[in-house]
């Protein structure tokens, strides 16, 4: 049999065409996901290994459908909402998206400066460096340097696989882990499943990643390449999440070292993997952070903007789209002020971003399908049954998983009040 040789245009148009899908979906992975990984892999083990297989699916049903709504229609998620349903619902969507990534902005910053003092970095000198760094780089910079830099910054995840490699896990039990659904019934491994669910499709992803479509102008016939940009980007993102979990399941679960958060993870790796793979793990927090501290608020300016119709986009200016790059800044400004301030309630705000988030997302997901099945607005390329029976099914699971996030971060003991062990 004769084998097909290597398409070199076609590799040429991916590499074209590649950006937007690896690049949301690595943000995923930020300082607070990040965190919810190493307390899954240090307090239970590889046992919540089996739920990357359901997250990665779902993670892939949502962001291809944006993306295809990106390349068909040519508009962003805001623009659509807007116009089909109105500029009232618009608003409250916006505002509430607004407040939940500035929480998340302070998150990423908390991350940032954490990681720089594991490295003997003060935060009243690493935050404002990294403000600066982050929006010298939106606004004198262009689209396609601000996307070349942030696809190298997304290789520097692959650091956790080295951490992982240098913990030594059994590589067998982890595979078994993998595809062997576990249950257990106690409050605290209830919250840990949802909390990792909850971390994989937040509001924000969906308008950032379409706004990057379409500021991309990836044509329809290259809509293939678009969807294995997504796909690739999906399972990326949750590879390292893996590798976060076996690094820490393989060395603190074993040795029953509890932690609290991403740094106190880094730092335990030492004696029990190596300097190098804390070393490795730090850096990985530090990228994650300042990445995702640029992207979100990126994220938030372009959403705010196109569903008020204002002007809006990277290779713009202060000139031309004022409303997008004022936003952008103020969001910085306020995300690295809230850690510097030595008494700012760091734990309620980043408290407030995941119930936010979580009152946020279902209704973005039931917008989203409405404009998926529009076939006045997408033709043939509107969702299949088949399609859509999966679509809808990761919409309420999500939006289930995602409510009773909220109810336990509101009620923490609940799990206990239905009879789970504590």
């Amino acid at each position: 049999m004769r084998l097909r040789r290597p398409d070199k245009k076609r590799f040429l148009a991916f590499l074209a065409v590649l950006g937007p899908g690896i690049i949301t979906a690595s943000v995923d992975n930020d300082a607070g996901g990040i965190a919810t990984y190493s307390i899954a892999g240090a307090h239970f083990g590889y046992s919540l290994l089996w739920t990357l297989i359901p997250i990665t699916a779902a993670l892939i049903v949502v962001q291809e459908m944006v993306a295809r709504m990106g390349v068909v229609t040519g508009k962003t998620l805001a623009d659509l909402i807007r116009e089909k349903f109105g500029v009232r619902p618009t608003f409250f969507l916006l505002i509430a998206l607004l407040l939940a990534n500035i929480s998340n902005t302070v998150a990423e910053f908390a991350g940032w400066a954490a990681a720089l003092e594991i490295f003997g970095v003060s935060k009243y000198i690493s935050v404002p460096i990294g403000a600066v760094a982050v929006w010298f780089l939106v606004v004198k910079g262009t689209y396609r340097i601000v996307e070349k830099i942030f696809l190298i910054a997304s290789t520097v995840y692959f650091t956790y696989a080295v951490s992982a490699y240098f913990a030594h896990p059994q590589w067998g039990t982890v595979a078994r882990a993998v595809v062997t659904p576990v249950l257990q019934a106690n409050s605290a491994y209830v919250i840990m499943l949802i909390g990792m669910v909850g971390t994989t499709i937040a509001p924000w992803m969906q308008f950032y990643l379409q706004s990057a479509v379409v500021e991309k102008h990836i044509p329809l016939e290259d809509y293939a390449l678009c969807r294995a940009d997504v796909i690739v980007g999906c399972f990326v993102t949750d590879i390292v999440a893996l590798s976060i979990i076996v690094a820490c399941g393989a060395t603190m679960f074993a040795e029953g070292i509890h932690i609290n958060d991403a740094k106190d993870a880094a730092l335990a790796l030492a004696p029990l993997a190596g300097k190098y793979a804390s070393l490795l793990f730090a850096i990985g927090l530090a990228n994650a952070s300042l990445f995702s501290a640029s992207i979100l608020p990126l994220a938030t300016a372009y959403s705010v903007c196109e569903g008020m119709g204002w002007e809006s986009g990277i290779d713009k200016d202060f000139r031309t789209a004022p409303h997008f790059f004022w936003l952008y800044t103020g969001i910085i400004v306020l995300g690295a002020l809230c850690v510097l301030y030595p008494a700012a309630p760091l734990i309620l705000i980043m408290l407030f971003s995941q119930v936010a988030n979580g009152i946020l997302l279902p209704f973005v997901l039931v917008f989203m399908l409405r404009l998926i099945n529009d076939r006045e607005l997408m033709g043939e390329f509107v969702n299949s049954k088949a399609f859509n029976g999966i679509a809808w099914t990761t919409a309420v699971v999500m939006i289930l998983l995602t409510i009773f996030l909220v109810i336990l971060t509101i009620v923490p003991g609940l799990p206990g009040m239905l009879g789970a062990e504590p």
